[in-house]
């Protein structure tokens, strides 16, 4: 049987008070929000309209698009690490040094005041690295779980073509991820632009089986290659990612801390009431496999980005609703181990470092900024 992974922990049950919801309620919110962006983008002295970038859902832009971000992405994967490889010699591209980054802060960055900031920060930074070290000249897409809720699989992200992410891994005898059931999948990825991808890294706390082979050192850091492995289903987004339960999330969350909770699962600690799955773990175990499912390596597998893009554009659309409060605001502890926001509370000016994949040390009070500090782009 699959090991439980974290990634379950942080999909305690909470009841979300959706209600009902016609038409695409999320882009309803982003276009009432928008205002208050341009606002703070007319103030901004680092963002301007000239350098401005918009992401796009991937369903909105073109073949050729898709193409130009796809290319960029096995270009990162060929570059080498500029890791220590006697420290990390599983990591031997590029790519792979984000992934160990993810590793070395798993437990600092999930269920912490940090979460949103610091993964805002990791999206910008591989963006960044997909620019400047892969000729990028795109904005970052990110994938709206509640378009493709009723059928990912067949969605322009994992239908398996030459445009997509790559489709679900090859249909093999395999059990549930600990979340959902099993799907159509649980095999190797062989099909679309990552079909012959490698990975190296981990597992650590894999949510598949048969289980991947066990990394040669503890931490995960060896070299333990195998192939891209999916299970995707419409399990868990028909029922926790469809456009009424972000919008819900989005309106019914009046503070940061119940916004992060329930977006993560963990709404109220792991002793939450209801029946609700946040839109995080949602997104992860509807890609699931290996190293999808893998709450420390997950970043392993190329959807990892365009899902992060959507959490980052529902916090950006939060956010929006009251910028007066909303911008600079942080709750919950340094540590995940500090369940219920006990330790030591995370403050706006505590550092966030990325390491070799980071341009500089930030603090989080300008990792939080929409089109200030360091970023400039706004979602549509």
């Amino acid at each position: 049987m699959a090991r439980f992974s974290v990634f379950a922990l942080l999909a305690v049950p909470w009841l979300l008070l959706a209600g009902l919801v016609s038409g695409d309620a999320v882009s309803d919110l982003e276009k009432k929000g928008r205002p208050a962006i341009d606002a703070m983008l007319a103030k901004s002295k680092t963002c301007t309209k000239a350098n401005l970038k918009v992401r796009r859902e991937w369903g909105d832009i073109s073949a050729a698009e898709k193409k130009s971000y796809i290319a960029a992405l096995l270009c990162l994967m060929e570059k080498p690490s500029k890791l220590n490889p006697t420290q990390f010699p599983g990591a031997k591209t590029r790519y792979e040094d984000f992934v160990v980054v993810h590793m070395q802060q798993t437990m600092s960055i999930h269920n912490t005041g940090s979460f949103l900031s610091w993964h805002r920060y990791y999206l910008w930074a591989f963006e960044q690295a997909l620019v400047k070290e892969c000729n990028y000249n795109g904005s970052h897409p990110y994938w709206d779980w509640g378009r493709w809720a009723q059928d990912p699989e067949k969605s322009p992200i994992f239908d398996g073509s030459d445009t997509s992410l790559s489709g679900n891994g090859k249909k093999i005898d395999h059990r549930s991820s600990g979340i959902a059931p099993a799907g159509n999948g649980g095999g190797c990825v062989e099909t679309g632009p990552f079909k012959n991808m490698t990975v190296r890294l981990g597992p650590v706390s894999p949510a598949v089986d048969p289980a991947p082979p066990r990394n040669p050192r503890s931490d995960g850091y060896g070299l333990n290659t195998r192939c891209l492995r999916r299970d995707i289903s419409n399990y868990l987004t028909s029922r926790y990612a469809r456009t009424q339960d972000i919008a819900a999330l989005i309106t019914n969350s009046r503070d940061v801390l119940t916004f992060q909770n329930v977006m993560q699962g963990a709404g109220g600690g792991f002793g939450g009431a209801g029946a609700g799955i946040g839109v995080h773990a949602a997104g992860h175990f509807t890609i699931a496999g290996d190293p999808g499912g893998d709450f420390y390596t997950s970043p392993n597998d190329p959807a990892f980005w365009v899902h992060h893009g959507m959490i980052d554009r529902t916090w950006t659309i939060w956010q929006s609703q009251d910028t007066n409060t909303r911008i600079q605001t942080i709750a919950g502890g340094t540590s995940m181990m500090s369940f219920g926001g006990g330790g030591r509370q995370q403050s706006l000016d505590d550092n966030i470092d990325l390491g070799i994949v980071g341009d500089k040390v930030y603090k989080i009070r300008d990792l939080n900024s929409i089109v200030d500090g360091p970023f400039c782009y706004v979602y549509e």
